[in-house]
């Protein structure tokens, strides 16, 4: 056999890349799907036994023992195994690389999380084998206020814009208690305590309060006619603040400790603006009666707890007691790991509480599809939404339950059958 020089190779190698990159730009054709003979877990009104569901231009377009599709629709036969929502993993910093933090300043409202999104990190293909379908991807905690967060589909292979959740609303991070307080502290800078971090964040908010008016007031003379008005300065910085107390971005706070918590809920009312969740919310157990009054989620793990000084409080049956109370809890990852089997960790609540079947499902689905803005698209089994599907070769809520298949927006992105490490997206007669 005649040896391949190195510029043969180096020359197939490109034309290789370019085949691989134009297919990734292509969008996928839309196919009408038929998943039957499944036990479908909704999430949201209960299990169908020997479920169908039909899947039209990417929606779930029935749902139910019987559905009707056209005749030439492909067919998946599930063989009796279980069928839930993709899983919404609300708190990860995945494909964010080393640029999680912008840890030169407490205040940094304007970083923007889009920009430091790695589309290709292979993180999102192990969590899309986990059964994870779409992430809030966040700025990390060593700021007051951090960067505004990227939602995405793990439509891993796919072009970069692909994988943004189309139209999500805007979140962006703050972050209370001990990293802000060692991050800047180190520096001899402030914050450097508890009483530091909740100054430095009320003086950006009243500089953001008084950057609206500015604009507010010179509107106003330009409305009159004034000719003379005096156009005040673009700020990014305080532009994002001002998002921030218009409600145009949720507001997710790391945050562990309950007395935290109540301050933080109490700035909130102050400013007037959208506390969704607090994630991490270790201590949630404590004041969980003012969270469900104030609409506050949390998104917290399952059984992590005593890393850190303001973990010490932690306990196993935090997520059910806070249930139980009325929030609304989702169980997180906020790491690489876990993210690849918080179907696992749901299953926690189970054993540590005594959650419902159902109640468990809906940590890892609609709940945090909520802290993400997005329950009205993901999250469940339901007519309208995405379908965003996982079928799985074993009983979800346990260590037995594998993905088998994993579907987003109709389309198949991970088959484990296809190879010993599974597939990712391909369309009918690939």
């Amino acid at each position: 056999m005649r040896r391949m020089s190195i510029r043969s190779f180096v020359c197939q190698c490109v034309f290789l890349a370019m085949t691989a990159a134009a297919f990734a730009q292509s969008a996928p054709a839309r196919h009408d799907v038929v998943i039957q003979n499944a036990m479908v877990m909704t999430a949201t009104h209960g299990n169908i036994a020997n479920g169908s569901i039909y899947i039209k231009d990417g929606k779930i377009a029935a749902v139910g023992q019987n559905v009707n599709a056209p005749a030439g629709a492909t067919v998946i036969d599930a063989q009796g195994k279980y069928l839930t929502p993709g899983i919404i993993d609300c708190h990860s910093h995945i494909a964010l690389d080393d640029d999680v933090n912008e840890a030169t300043s407490p205040i940094t409202p304007h970083m923007i999380m889009k920009d430091a999104f790695d589309y290709q990190d292979k993180a999102i293909y192990r969590a899309l084998a986990g059964g994870v379908t779409t992430s809030l991807l966040l700025h990390g905690s060593a700021n007051m206020i951090g960067g505004q967060a990227v939602v995405i589909k793990h439509k891993f292979g796919d072009a970069r814009d692909a994988l943004l959740f189309p139209n999500a609303p805007g979140s962006i991070k703050f972050a209370s208690g001990e990293n802000p307080k060692r991050v800047y502290g180190s520096r001899d800078e402030m914050p450097s305590t508890r009483m530091g971090n909740f100054a430095v964040q009320r003086a950006a908010l009243v500089q953001a309060q008084d950057y609206m008016k500015e604009w507010d007031d010179y509107n106003a003379k330009v409305k009159r006619g004034d000719k003379d008005a005096s156009m005040p300065k673009h700020d990014l910085k305080l532009e994002a603040l001002a998002d921030v107390l218009r409600g145009k971005l949720m507001v997710q706070i790391h945050c562990y400790r309950a007395d935290e918590m109540l301050t933080e809920m109490a700035m909130a009312k102050e400013f007037g603006y959208n506390l969704r969740a607090f994630h991490h919310a270790v201590e949630a157990y404590k004041v969980a009666d003012q969270l469900a009054a104030n609409n506050v989620g949390i998104a917290t793990w399952a059984d992590w707890w005593g890393f850190k000084q303001e973990s010490w409080d932690a306990i196993p049956w935090n997520a059910v007691i806070s249930m139980r109370k009325g929030v609304r809890v989702a169980i997180k990852s906020d790491s690489e790991d876990y993210n690849r089997r918080l179907n696992q960790e749901a299953a926690k609540t189970i054993r540590y509480g005594g959650a419902t079947e159902e109640e468990a499902l809906k940590m890892i689905t609609v709940n945090p599809a909520w802290i993400i803005g997005v329950d009205d698209r993901v999250g469940s089994i339901d007519v309208g939404k995405d379908a965003d599907l996982v079928i799985w070769d074993g009983y979800p809520l346990s260590t037995t339950g594998v993905p088998e298949k994993v579907l987003i927006d109709g389309e198949l992105y991970f088959d484990r059958s296809l190879s010993g490490l599974g597939a990712t997206h391909y369309k009918e007669g690939e």
